[in-house]
C-alpha cells in the first residue's frame, strides 16, 4: 500500500505495470484533500513521453525505485484524456473511475465511481504534489507536517599533498664532427698493345688500310655519400642509492712512555 511516507521516493519512480511491462515515468501525485492518502499518479507515455494518464493507486505497490500499478500497459495508456493542470474535478474524477472499473484492476478492489475508502469530497480538492504540497517540507501548505529539518555545516578536516621541491633531468642536442675513413675506388686508362699474331690477324685487317677512327670509354668513380638516423641508445632516470666510502682522518694523539734512568755508582 502507498501511504504519505512514500510520495518523494514515487515522484521520480518508473511505473511498471501488472504484467512487469515499463509503462513511463511517474509525473505527479495526486493526494487527498487532508493529506493522509495518495490517490492518483499521472504516468508520461506516448513519443518521448508527452502524453500523461492518470493511474489509481490503489493496489499499487512501490519497490526498489519502482511504482507497480495494478493495471496493465493498454489500459492505461488508453486512459481518458484529463488534463493535469494541479487539480481534477468531480465529473473527471468519475471519467477515469469508471474507465478502470470496466478494464477490472486485477489486484486492485474498489476502483469504480469512487475509489474504496474514498468520497467524492475527498477527491475533489486532490491537486498536484509540489514544492507546496509535499509532505515534511518546511513551506507552509495544506499537506505540511509541523516539524522543520535543521540542518547544520560541519568541518571537514584533512591533509592536502603539495610539492615541496623538485629535480629535473635535461637533455639537449650536442653538435660534433665525427671523421670516418671510406674506401672508394675509381677507374683510370691505359694503353694495352698487342701485337699481331695468327689469333687477332682477321680482326687487324677486317678495316681499310688507312682511315681515321675514334673510340671512347666511360670512366667511373666511387663517392662517399652521407646520410644519418636516430637511433636510441639507452634509458636515463632519476634515482637515488647510497654510497659507503672510506674517508681517513688525521689527528694528534698523545700516549705515555717509559724512560729507565740508570744511577751507576
Amino acid at each position: 500500500m502507498i501511504s504519505t511516507n512514500d510520495i518523494d521516493r514515487i515522484s521520480t519512480a518508473k511505473v511498471i505495470d501488472r504484467d512487469g511491462d515499463k509503462v513511463g515515468s511517474v509525473g505527479q501525485v495526486y493526494v487527498s484533500d487532508d493529506g493522509a492518502q495518495p490517490l492518483f499518479v499521472t504516468v508520461h507515455t506516448g513519443l518521448f513521453g508527452t502524453s500523461e494518464s492518470f493511474v489509481p493507486l490503489q493496489g499499487a505497490d512501490f519497490t526498489d525505485g519502482e511504482l507497480r500499478v495494478a493495471y496493465d500497459k493498454a489500459t492505461i495508456k488508453g486512459a481518458p484524456n484529463v488534463d493535469a493542470d494541479g487539480a481534477i474535478s468531480d465529473d473527471e474524477q468519475g471519467t477515469i473511475f469508471d474507465y478502470y472499473d470496466g478494464h477490472g484492476a486485477g489486484t486492485a478492489s474498489g476502483v469504480g465511481g469512487s475509489p474504496a475508502g474514498l468520497t467524492e469530497t475527498d477527491t475533489a480538492a486532490t491537486g498536484r504534489l509540489d514544492t507546496e504540497g509535499t509532505v515534511g517540507h518546511d513551506t507552509s501548505g495544506p499537506n505540511t507536517d509541523d516539524a522543520f529539518t535543521r540542518s547544520e555545516e560541519r568541518l571537514r578536516v584533512g591533509t592536502q599533498q603539495v610539492e615541496s621541491g623538485r629535480v629535473r633531468l635535461r637533455k639537449h642536442v650536442v653538435t660534433e664532427q665525427q671523421t670516418v675513413t671510406v674506401p672508394v675506388s675509381h677507374e683510370e686508362v691505359r694503353l694495352e698493345r698487342e701485337p699481331i699474331t695468327d689469333a687477332n690477324r682477321g680482326d687487324a685487317l677486317s678495316g681499310p688500310d688507312l682511315s681515321e677512327e675514334e673510340h671512347e670509354v666511360v670512366l667511373t668513380e666511387e663517392r662517399p655519400v652521407v646520410q644519418k638516423e636516430t637511433v636510441p641508445v639507452e634509458r636515463v632516470k632519476l634515482a637515488t642509492e647510497t654510497v659507503t666510502e672510506q674517508q681517513q682522518v688525521t689527528e694528534n694523539v698523545a700516549h705515555e712512555e717509559i724512560d729507565t734512568d740508570i744511577d751507576r755508582r
